[in-house]
């Protein structure tokens, strides 16, 4: 199954895809007497997916995607993780290697925006970087999980465009969290896929895109720790809660300018898109 947030009728609405468009989970409740909450992150920790997948197949009048007001599947994710250096290939063009162990490192709720938001420069930097990534979605409160189990806590996965400060990270490797919060820093969405859509998760192709021009692209079994190992790991030493996002890492990395447009394509998956904006 898919699902999205999408604005409609002043408000923040969870949807679901049935191939032509979406069905808001609301809609579902009413038509066939479910109470199935109606905000993704509360879908999410409630874990109620087999109550809309009972009676998607009756599921009526659906909204054109083209005509859905996408927003951030949702704003406030108790951590976000991201992780660096993840790609070998990327690990090289930097002249580093890639850590034995997950570089990761925490973003704040703050930085989220959803599809079509203004990436905003900040007036504190003048080298931002535009990153697409795989994001995994926790699903289940899991704790010292292994890797051969941990597919069962995963929620879904989603389409991702990370920033970086660049010139401030390389003042000082110190700086890494400064230069990855700014507001707008992190974008994701529209759609949250769950696992049963996707047939072969190392086959999957991210590719980053500024103004339409490939600047990188690799598949998910070219990560030195892929999705199960960075659930596991994460796990060994923090309780993983349902909402809670692993941003898997970029192949590669675009410098990003106002009036650019920046893309995260995975293959078979509805692409990202942000515009980037001067801050005020």
């Amino acid at each position: 199954m898919r699902f999205a947030t999408i604005q409609l009728d002043g408000e923040s609405q969870a949807v679901v895809d049935v191939g032509n468009g979406v069905v808001p989970i609301r809609q579902l409740n009413e038509a066939f007497g479910k109470e199935v909450p109606t905000g993704l992150f509360e879908l999410i920790q409630e874990g109620q997916v087999s109550e809309i997948k009972a009676v998607l197949g009756d599921a009526k009048d659906p909204i054109p995607y083209d005509q859905a007001c996408f927003e951030a599947p949702f704003r406030r994710p108790g951590k976000i993780w991201g992780i660096g250096l993840n790609y070998r290939e990327h690990a090289g063009d930097l002249n580093e290697s890639a850590p034995d162990q997950p570089a990761s490192f925490n973003k704040p709720p703050t930085t989220i925006i959803g599809p079509g938001d203004p990436i905003v420069l900040p007036k504190d930097s003048g080298r931002v970087t535009g990153e697409a990534e795989l994001g995994v979605i926790i699903g289940k409160r899991c704790r010292k999980v292994t890797e051969e189990e941990d597919e069962s806590y995963i929620f879904g996965y989603t389409t991702i465009i990370d920033m970086t400060a660049l010139d401030i990270l390389q003042q000082n490797p110190r700086y890494l969290t400064r230069s990855k919060s700014f507001d707008s820093f992190f974008s994701f969405g529209p759609f949250v896929v769950t696992p049963d859509e996707v047939d072969d998760l190392l086959g999957l192709e991210i590719t980053t895109l500024v103004n339409n021009e490939v600047i990188a692209k690799n598949v998910v079994a070219n990560m030195t720790h892929d999705p199960f190992k960075l659930v596991s790991f994460h796990s060994q030493m923090m309780t993983m809660e349902p909402g809670d996002i692993i941003s898997t890492g970029t192949p590669g990395a675009g410098i990003i300018n106002a009036g650019d447009v920046v893309r995260c394509e995975i293959s078979g998956f509805h692409p990202l898109e942000n515009p980037v904006v001067d801050d005020e």
